[in-house]
């Protein structure tokens, strides 16, 4: 293991996305970009889908064997509001933290330029303006209405002085297969940007930080049924949903399994932290899950990188 740089200050952006409007999310994500690198931020994360917004509770009028229109016009809405990763969108995005020096880590809808499949991803970007791409592997539940199975960027790892950083995508972490494909690059960030607010899930953060011996950053979002736009066909489903949709709860735990900050709920918050990497080394002395703990003899994973 790389010598890593005694401390990183991070920033966590809990905030609400402008939903179904790309151009607005983009310049709030720059604004609270520009905000955290003043103060003080190295490391900048935002929540799963920030642009354009993540569509909790609509259906786009998806049934086992049948589309309704109305549902088509708003997923059309929506597509058209996604990005293309050599898009404008994601090189403003680039040109900002190379401005401001800091890495950066936010989620998107990503519209593929060719094919046109839309994909749930997520962009690391360091200060050199360079981009790493991430597509989520398995869209959960009904989101496989709206986004498609990763076919490539399966799991990059990008180098920083704090050691490699890598992310999965809210319930990819569910997946123990892939959690260890990045244990298997020697990540001490494991970022998570999601939109879990469940009370079970902060247990679950707990436990893959100290399984993979890095800090865990739990990027969450809010969502409040005001911030739906008033004029799509899904008003009925929007009507039914509560007040705040999503919660939040954003957090950091260390790699041994302890809060660095407090869990964030019900409002928009950009959370600070100073990250002491040398608890990352140190916490591998008993337990290194692709090292020492290991038995490669016995168990062996094999990952088609892409």
């Amino acid at each position: 293991m790389k010598t890593l740089q005694d401390t990183c200050k991070l920033a966590v952006v809990q905030a609400s996305p402008v939903l179904f409007n790309k151009e607005e999310s983009l310049q709030k994500a720059l604004r609270l970009l520009h905000e955290a690198a003043e103060n003080g931020a190295e490391l900048i994360v935002f929540p799963e889908l920030f642009i354009p917004g993540y569509p909790f509770g609509m259906t786009f009028g998806f049934r086992v064997g049948c589309r309704q229109e109305d549902g088509r016009k708003d997923w059309k809405r929506y597509y058209d509001q996604s990005l293309t990763l050599d898009g404008p969108e994601v090189r403003q995005l680039a040109d900002a933290a190379k401005s401001l020096g800091v890495f950066l880590s936010i989620g998107y809808s990503e519209r593929d330029a060719v094919t046109g499949t839309l994909y749930n991803s997520n962009l690391m970007i360091n200060p050199d303006g360079n981009v790493m791409n991430h597509r989520k592997l398995k869209p959960t539940g009904s989101e496989r209405v709206v986004w498609g199975d990763a076919d490539r960027d399966y799991f990059p790892v990008m180098d920083t002085p704090w050691g490699p950083m890598g992310n999965l995508i809210c319930w990819e972490s569910y997946m123990p297969l892939a959690r260890t494909a990045l244990y298997q690059k020697g990540i001490s960030l494991y970022i998570s940007p999601n939109t879990n607010d469940n009370p079970e899930w902060q247990d679950t953060i707990r436990h893959i930080a100290i399984e993979g011996k890095c800090y865990f950053i739990n990027a969450d979002m809010l969502i409040r049924k005001t911030d739906y736009p008033d004029n799509l066909y899904a008003a009925e489903e929007i009507a039914a949903l509560p007040e705040i949709v999503c919660r939040g709860g954003s957090c950091v735990i260390d790699p041994f399994g302890h809060a660095v900050t407090d869990v964030v709920w019900d409002r928009e918050e950009i959370l600070y932290a100073d990250l002491d990497m040398q608890k990352v080394p140190a916490s591998r002395m008993e337990h290194d899950p692709c090292g020492h703990y290991s038995r490669p003899d016995v168990l062996e994973l094999t990952v088609h990188e892409k």
